[in-house]
């Protein structure tokens, strides 16, 4: 399980690293733009993101951007 975890926030640091650089990305674009398949994981990350008010998740039109806050 504690390697779960290192995946995780492994991930986690992409997203974050991802966003800084590029700024606000629909959830698909950032998944493809780190490379992670395990689409799992990629939202694991995203809720520990959340969960830690590092980034924000909004609705625009039909879709929806994460960008960091």
């Amino acid at each position: 399980m504690q390697e779960h975890y290192y995946f995780i926030g492994e991930i986690a640091g992409k997203i974050y690293q991802t966003l800084e650089k590029q700024g606000a990305l629909a959830p698909t674009r950032l998944q493809k733009e780190i490379g992670v398949e395990d689409s799992a994981l990629f939202n694991q990350a995203i809720g520990w993101l959340a969960r830690e008010d590092k980034i924000n998740v909004t609705k625009q039109g039909k879709g929806t951007k994460v960008s960091l806050l």
